[in-house]
Protein backbone atom coordinates (compact mmCIF):
# COMPACT_ATOMS: atom_id res chain seq x y z
CA UNK A 1 0.00 0.00 0.00
CA UNK A 2 1.23 3.89 -0.56
CA UNK A 3 2.28 5.04 2.44
CA UNK A 4 0.53 7.90 3.93
CA UNK A 5 2.44 11.04 4.97
CA UNK A 6 2.19 10.53 8.62
CA UNK A 7 3.59 6.88 8.81
CA UNK A 8 6.51 7.03 10.89
CA UNK A 9 8.52 4.74 8.88
CA UNK A 10 12.59 3.96 8.45
CA UNK A 11 14.92 3.20 5.86
CA UNK A 12 18.61 2.81 5.62
CA UNK A 13 21.73 2.03 3.73
CA UNK A 14 23.96 -1.27 5.13
CA UNK A 15 27.36 -1.76 4.11
CA UNK A 16 31.36 -1.64 4.98
CA UNK A 17 32.62 0.83 4.39
CA UNK A 18 29.53 2.90 4.23
CA UNK A 19 30.45 6.80 6.02
CA UNK A 20 31.03 8.23 2.66
CA UNK A 21 27.12 6.92 0.93
CA UNK A 22 25.11 9.40 -0.54
CA UNK A 23 22.17 7.37 -0.19
CA UNK A 24 21.04 8.94 2.56
CA UNK A 25 20.88 12.80 1.09
CA UNK A 26 19.31 11.28 -2.19
CA UNK A 27 16.40 9.39 -0.14
CA UNK A 28 16.19 12.10 2.18
CA UNK A 29 15.28 14.34 -0.40
CA UNK A 30 12.85 12.19 -1.86
CA UNK A 31 10.97 12.24 1.36
CA UNK A 32 11.22 15.75 1.68
CA UNK A 33 9.63 16.39 -1.62
CA UNK A 34 7.09 13.77 -1.64
CA UNK A 35 5.89 15.58 2.02
CA UNK A 36 7.15 12.12 3.83
CA UNK A 37 7.76 14.47 7.00
CA UNK A 38 8.00 11.18 9.15
CA UNK A 39 10.37 9.23 7.48
CA UNK A 40 13.79 8.73 8.35
CA UNK A 41 16.72 7.09 6.53
CA UNK A 42 20.37 6.69 7.97
CA UNK A 43 23.06 4.30 7.45
CA UNK A 44 25.05 1.69 9.14
CA UNK A 45 28.27 -0.20 9.37
CA UNK A 46 27.25 -4.08 8.58
CA UNK A 47 29.24 -6.80 7.91
CA UNK A 48 28.03 -9.86 6.66
CA UNK A 49 28.82 -11.94 9.42
CA UNK A 50 26.63 -8.62 11.30
CA UNK A 51 23.70 -9.01 8.95
CA UNK A 52 21.42 -11.50 10.37
CA UNK A 53 21.39 -10.05 13.72
CA UNK A 54 20.89 -6.50 12.34
CA UNK A 55 17.50 -8.19 10.60
CA UNK A 56 16.74 -9.55 13.52
CA UNK A 57 16.62 -6.07 14.89
CA UNK A 58 14.15 -4.58 12.76
CA UNK A 59 10.78 -3.72 14.38
CA UNK A 60 7.41 -3.04 12.00
CA UNK A 61 8.63 0.06 11.30
CA UNK A 62 11.20 -0.36 8.90
CA UNK A 63 10.24 0.06 5.25
CA UNK A 64 13.22 -1.28 3.26
CA UNK A 65 17.07 -1.31 3.33
CA UNK A 66 19.11 -0.45 0.63
CA UNK A 67 22.35 -2.64 0.69
CA UNK A 68 26.06 -1.94 -0.82
CA UNK A 69 29.11 -3.85 -0.76
CA UNK A 70 29.93 -6.57 0.87
CA UNK A 71 26.25 -7.61 1.80
CA UNK A 72 24.27 -7.88 -1.91
CA UNK A 73 25.12 -11.34 -2.10
CA UNK A 74 24.98 -12.16 1.59
CA UNK A 75 21.53 -10.84 2.04
CA UNK A 76 19.33 -13.03 -0.30
CA UNK A 77 19.44 -16.22 2.14
CA UNK A 78 17.58 -13.98 4.72
CA UNK A 79 14.80 -13.19 2.20
CA UNK A 80 11.60 -14.23 1.62
CA UNK A 81 11.70 -13.50 -1.90
CA UNK A 82 13.91 -11.90 -4.48
CA UNK A 83 13.14 -10.46 -7.96
CA UNK A 84 14.02 -12.10 -11.61
CA UNK A 85 16.06 -8.91 -11.49
CA UNK A 86 18.02 -10.12 -8.71
CA UNK A 87 18.58 -13.61 -9.44
CA UNK A 88 19.70 -12.90 -12.84
CA UNK A 89 23.20 -11.85 -11.09
CA UNK A 90 22.70 -12.88 -8.02
CA UNK A 91 22.99 -9.75 -5.90
CA UNK A 92 20.40 -7.74 -3.96
CA UNK A 93 20.53 -3.72 -3.25
CA UNK A 94 17.27 -3.27 -2.55
CA UNK A 95 15.66 -4.94 0.22
CA UNK A 96 11.45 -3.87 0.82
CA UNK A 97 10.01 -4.52 4.40
CA UNK A 98 6.05 -4.86 4.56
CA UNK A 99 4.59 -4.56 7.92
CA UNK A 100 3.69 -8.12 8.24
CA UNK A 101 7.34 -8.76 8.52
CA UNK A 102 7.55 -10.17 4.84
CA UNK A 103 11.31 -9.09 3.45
CA UNK A 104 11.28 -8.90 -0.76
CA UNK A 105 14.94 -8.40 -2.69
CA UNK A 106 15.42 -6.41 -5.27
CA UNK A 107 18.61 -5.02 -7.64
CA UNK A 108 17.56 -1.62 -8.78
CA UNK A 109 21.18 -0.83 -10.01
CA UNK A 110 20.39 -2.76 -13.71
CA UNK A 111 17.18 -1.09 -14.72
CA UNK A 112 19.21 2.07 -13.10
CA UNK A 113 21.84 1.88 -15.72
CA UNK A 114 19.43 1.03 -18.63
CA UNK A 115 17.79 4.36 -17.34
CA UNK A 116 20.72 6.48 -17.05
CA UNK A 117 21.62 5.65 -20.55
CA UNK A 118 18.13 6.40 -22.00
CA UNK A 119 18.43 9.57 -20.38
CA UNK A 120 22.06 10.32 -22.32
CA UNK A 121 19.88 9.41 -25.13
CA UNK A 122 21.23 5.62 -25.56
CA UNK A 123 18.10 3.34 -26.43
CA UNK A 124 20.33 0.32 -28.14
CA UNK A 125 23.46 0.06 -29.49
CA UNK A 126 25.28 -2.51 -32.01
CA UNK A 127 28.30 -3.73 -29.32
CA UNK A 128 30.13 -2.47 -26.14
CA UNK A 129 32.82 -2.65 -24.29
CA UNK A 130 33.14 -3.35 -20.68
CA UNK A 131 36.34 -2.80 -18.45
CA UNK A 132 36.44 -4.71 -15.71
CA UNK A 133 34.97 -8.02 -14.12
CA UNK A 134 33.91 -7.09 -11.00
CA UNK A 135 30.34 -7.31 -9.28
CA UNK A 136 29.13 -4.55 -10.87
CA UNK A 137 30.21 -5.67 -14.53
CA UNK A 138 27.72 -8.30 -14.04
CA UNK A 139 25.10 -5.71 -13.51
CA UNK A 140 26.48 -3.77 -16.47
CA UNK A 141 25.98 -7.37 -18.70
CA UNK A 142 22.67 -7.40 -17.54
CA UNK A 143 22.31 -3.21 -18.40
CA UNK A 144 23.36 -4.79 -22.08
CA UNK A 145 21.17 -7.60 -22.53
CA UNK A 146 18.61 -4.95 -22.65
CA UNK A 147 20.24 -2.82 -24.60
CA UNK A 148 22.93 -4.46 -26.98
CA UNK A 149 22.20 -6.22 -29.93
CA UNK A 150 25.74 -7.65 -30.46
CA UNK A 151 28.69 -8.23 -28.64
CA UNK A 152 30.47 -7.20 -25.47
CA UNK A 153 33.76 -7.38 -24.90
CA UNK A 154 35.22 -7.41 -21.40
CA UNK A 155 38.87 -6.15 -20.68
CA UNK A 156 40.26 -8.52 -17.56
CA UNK A 157 43.57 -8.94 -15.80
CA UNK A 158 43.04 -13.20 -15.38
CA UNK A 159 41.95 -16.05 -16.95
CA UNK A 160 39.47 -16.80 -13.96
CA UNK A 161 37.69 -13.51 -14.21
CA UNK A 162 37.82 -13.61 -18.21
CA UNK A 163 35.79 -17.03 -17.31
CA UNK A 164 33.29 -15.96 -15.04
CA UNK A 165 32.41 -12.89 -17.23
CA UNK A 166 31.63 -15.30 -20.43
CA UNK A 167 29.72 -18.06 -17.55
CA UNK A 168 27.61 -14.44 -16.85
CA UNK A 169 27.30 -13.81 -20.54
CA UNK A 170 25.90 -17.17 -21.28
CA UNK A 171 23.55 -17.11 -18.21
CA UNK A 172 22.34 -13.74 -19.46
CA UNK A 173 21.90 -13.70 -23.26
CA UNK A 174 25.01 -11.55 -24.07
CA UNK A 175 27.60 -12.09 -26.51
CA UNK A 176 30.34 -12.16 -24.59
CA UNK A 177 34.06 -12.16 -25.72
CA UNK A 178 37.32 -11.17 -23.45
CA UNK A 179 40.36 -9.83 -23.86
CA UNK A 180 43.43 -9.01 -21.54
CA UNK A 181 43.67 -5.72 -19.89
CA UNK A 182 46.99 -4.91 -21.22
CA UNK A 183 44.54 -4.04 -24.33
CA UNK A 184 42.06 -2.34 -22.67
CA UNK A 185 42.82 1.14 -25.00
CA UNK A 186 41.17 -0.72 -27.71
CA UNK A 187 38.00 -1.17 -25.49
CA UNK A 188 37.19 3.18 -26.00
CA UNK A 189 36.48 2.21 -29.55
CA UNK A 190 33.52 0.52 -29.21
CA UNK A 191 29.59 2.32 -29.48
CA UNK A 192 29.45 2.29 -25.74
CA UNK A 193 32.09 2.12 -23.02
CA UNK A 194 31.48 0.90 -19.46
CA UNK A 195 33.82 1.38 -16.34
CA UNK A 196 33.47 -0.82 -13.69
CA UNK A 197 36.71 -0.38 -12.54
CA UNK A 198 37.78 1.27 -8.61
CA UNK A 199 39.22 4.90 -8.44
CA UNK A 200 42.54 5.21 -10.64
CA UNK A 201 41.76 1.98 -12.67
CA UNK A 202 41.34 3.51 -15.48
CA UNK A 203 43.55 6.82 -15.22
CA UNK A 204 46.68 5.62 -17.92
CA UNK A 205 43.57 4.98 -20.77
CA UNK A 206 42.69 9.01 -21.00
CA UNK A 207 45.58 9.63 -23.42
CA UNK A 208 44.21 7.08 -25.47
CA UNK A 209 41.00 8.23 -26.32
CA UNK A 210 39.66 8.65 -29.51
CA UNK A 211 39.59 11.73 -31.73
CA UNK A 212 35.94 10.88 -32.27
CA UNK A 213 34.58 8.99 -28.93
CA UNK A 214 31.06 7.60 -28.88
CA UNK A 215 29.91 7.08 -25.33
CA UNK A 216 31.43 6.40 -21.81
CA UNK A 217 29.55 5.03 -18.45
CA UNK A 218 31.73 5.64 -15.73
CA UNK A 219 30.00 3.79 -12.69
CA UNK A 220 32.52 6.15 -10.17
CA UNK A 221 31.14 9.85 -9.15
CA UNK A 222 33.61 10.43 -6.23
CA UNK A 223 36.26 11.35 -7.14
CA UNK A 224 34.25 13.36 -10.19
CA UNK A 225 34.91 13.47 -13.47
CA UNK A 226 37.80 10.36 -13.34
CA UNK A 227 41.01 11.18 -15.94
CA UNK A 228 39.07 9.03 -18.35
CA UNK A 229 35.85 10.92 -18.35
CA UNK A 230 37.45 14.32 -18.40
CA UNK A 231 39.21 13.41 -21.21
CA UNK A 232 36.59 11.77 -22.88
CA UNK A 233 34.48 14.33 -22.48
CA UNK A 234 37.09 17.20 -23.76
CA UNK A 235 36.98 15.20 -27.09
CA UNK A 236 33.33 15.67 -27.28
CA UNK A 237 32.03 12.00 -26.32
CA UNK A 238 29.26 11.38 -24.21
CA UNK A 239 29.60 10.86 -20.23
CA UNK A 240 27.05 8.72 -18.37
CA UNK A 241 28.33 9.30 -14.62
CA UNK A 242 28.50 7.08 -11.81
CA UNK A 243 25.73 10.10 -10.43
CA UNK A 244 23.08 9.13 -12.76
CA UNK A 245 23.50 5.46 -12.11
CA UNK A 246 23.21 6.54 -7.99
CA UNK A 247 20.48 8.32 -8.78
CA UNK A 248 18.34 6.22 -11.13
CA UNK A 249 18.48 3.27 -9.24
CA UNK A 250 17.96 5.14 -6.20
CA UNK A 251 14.72 6.52 -7.90
CA UNK A 252 13.13 2.94 -7.81
CA UNK A 253 14.32 1.70 -4.64
CA UNK A 254 12.46 5.18 -2.84
CA UNK A 255 9.34 4.16 -5.30
CA UNK A 256 9.56 0.70 -3.74
CA UNK A 257 9.89 1.69 -0.20
CA UNK A 258 7.46 4.32 -0.13
CA UNK A 259 4.72 3.53 -2.28
CA UNK A 260 4.82 7.17 -4.30
CA UNK A 261 5.70 7.42 -7.82
CA UNK A 262 7.36 9.01 -9.33
CA UNK A 263 9.78 9.36 -7.68
CA UNK A 264 11.40 13.19 -7.59
CA UNK A 265 14.18 12.40 -9.66
CA UNK A 266 15.23 15.89 -10.16
CA UNK A 267 15.73 16.67 -6.46
CA UNK A 268 17.42 14.14 -5.65
CA UNK A 269 20.00 14.78 -8.57
CA UNK A 270 20.04 18.57 -7.36
CA UNK A 271 20.93 16.69 -3.26
CA UNK A 272 23.67 14.60 -4.35
CA UNK A 273 25.62 16.93 -7.08
CA UNK A 274 25.36 19.67 -4.24
CA UNK A 275 26.41 16.84 -1.52
CA UNK A 276 29.58 15.92 -3.82
CA UNK A 277 30.40 19.45 -4.37
CA UNK A 278 30.37 20.14 -0.43
CA UNK A 279 32.89 17.28 0.03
Amino acid sequence: MPARATDARRAAVLGSPIAHSLSPVLHRAAYEELGLVDWSYDRFEVEEEGLPAFFDGLGPEWAGLSLTMPLKRAVIPLLDEISDTAASVEAVNTVVLTEDGRRTGDNTDIPGMVAALREHGIEQVESAAILGAGATASSALAALARVCTGEVVAYVRSEARATEMRQWGERLGVEVRTAHWSDAEHALRAPLVIATTPAGTTDPLATAVPERPATLFDVLYDPWPTALAARWSMAGGAVVSGLDLLVHQAVLQVEQMTGRAPAPLEAMRRAGEKALAER
